[in-house]
C-alpha cells in the first residue's frame, strides 16, 4: 500500500502527501461540516448535540485509523531529526 501521509517533522501525527491523503482529509472535513449543518437546532430549538458528537467521534476514529495505517514510517514522537 502506498503512503498517503508523511509523518510530521516535530511532534506526533502526519500530513497528506498524496492525492489519496488529500481526498480523505477533504472528505473528512466535508462530512463533519455536513453533520454540523444537518444537525443544527431546528425551529423548535431542539438540541442535537449527542448525535453530532457521536458522528464526529466515529468519523474521527476512522480518519485517524486510516491515516495511521497509511503513514510512511509510522507514528511516533519526533524531535526534528531526519529519519
Amino acid at each position: 500500500m502506498a503512503a498517503w501521509f508523511k509523518p510530521k517533522r516535530y511532534g506526533l501525527g502526519a500530513s497528506p502527501s498524496s492525492w489519496q491523503g488529500w481526498a480523505l482529509t477533504i472528505a473528512y472535513v466535508i462530512a463533519i461540516a455536513a453533520a454540523g449543518m444537518t444537525l443544527m437546532p431546528n425551529d423548535a430549538g431542539e438540541p442535537r448535540l449527542l448525535p453530532f458528537l457521536t458522528i464526529t467521534v466515529v468519523l474521527t476514529i476512522l480518519f485517524v485509523g486510516i491515516a495511521w495505517r497509511t503513514t510512511e514510517g509510522g507514528w511516533h514522537w519526533r524531535w526534528g531529526e531526519k529519519d
